[in-house]
């Protein structure tokens, strides 16, 4: 986790933003003007991937609401749920439709005219959505430290970062099957590739969906921080002076903070007033070394 994920994520989402929303104009005029049942699909997708990055940002305007009687650790962890929305949307209205297009248009084929306006949207798109991905994988490198794409997606705590990369992902993959679905209708006059085109965006989406709502659905249960940081915070305390042994360190991420609760037997002092101040000092070693673990909780014990 980093103090600079906010901000990372922001950009992200505003790239995204901007190639969705004039790709998806385009597309739905060159759907229009060639009759491409995959052009459709591509551009009712576009359209639901700004409609999914306005919720995010909505979502990271919410997080900031603060601490109150209700929410007394802040509100956080409610970019999960707007997450866990913007995958449905991207599983239902650009996944699902898009399938459901390629069948309608497997069983009732239509031939397509002008599909050189097609390809030529398609690949501009390609090159929009490209730059958007570059945008996002960028962001990543920032706070991935060093650790491979999957491995980052696997076990990041950043749901807005990681449907964003994970949209980006999907909406490249799809331009390519709808450009290639396009080009070999063109060149067989068989509107049944144009079809499957669209059915093969339409699987597409929904598997990139299927694994963003499996991510997001662990982080609404309840996740603990990433695995390298998680061993991190672990051997830290236990190399400070003030703690003889540690029993239990739970983590938990909490939007892009991080909570801490430390069970540990402290080394020897001679009042309880000594005691207070060395858990105390731990303690904000602790938030110096990890800004992001804003609640930390200690608790003495003996065994």
């Amino acid at each position: 986790m980093s103090s600079t994920a906010p901000e990372g994520s922001t950009r992200a989402i505003f790239y995204a933003l901007g190639a969705n929303g004039g790709i998806a104009l385009a597309k739905f005029v060159a759907a229009a003007y060639s009759g491409s049942g995959a052009m459709f699909a591509e551009g009712i997708h576009s359209a639901a991937d700004c409609a999914n990055q306005v919720l995010l940002l909505v979502g990271m305007k919410r997080a900031q609401a603060g601490e109150s009687d209700e929410h007394p650790m802040g509100t956080e962890r409610v970019t999960y749920f707007y997450s866990m929305m913007v995958a449905l949307l991207l599983f239902f209205v650009g996944g699902a439709y898009s399938a459901y297009e390629g069948v309608h248009r497997l069983l009732h084929p239509e031939g397509l005219s002008n599909a050189g306006v097609a390809l030529a949207v398609l690949a501009v798109s390609m090159l929009l959505e490209g730059l958007s991905l570059r945008g996002a994988l960028r962001e990543i490198r920032k706070v991935a430290n060093g650790k491979p794409f999957l491995q980052w997606f696997r076990e990041t705590r950043e749901s807005e970062l990681m449907v964003v990369a994970g949209e980006d992902i999907a909406a490249l993959g799809g331009l390519v099957l709808a450009f290639v679905a396009v080009l070999l209708t063109l060149l067989t006059g068989n509107p049944v590739f144009d079809a499957l085109g669209s059915l093969g965006v339409g699987i597409m989406l929904m598997l990139v969906a299927l694994a963003v709502l499996t991510e997001v659905k662990a982080m609404i249960v309840g996740e603990s921080a990433a695995p390298d940081t998680r061993a991190e915070i672990e051997q830290f305390v236990a190399s400070q002076p003030e703690v003889e042994q540690v029993f239990r360190i739970i983590t938990l991420a909490w939007g892009t903070q991080l909570m801490i609760a430390v069970k540990a037997k402290m080394a020897h002092t001679e009042t309880a007033l000594q005691m207070v101040e060395a858990i105390n000092a731990v303690e904000e070693r602790m938030q110096q070394r990890w800004p992001q673990a804003r609640y930390v909780f200690f608790e003495p014990d003996i065994s």
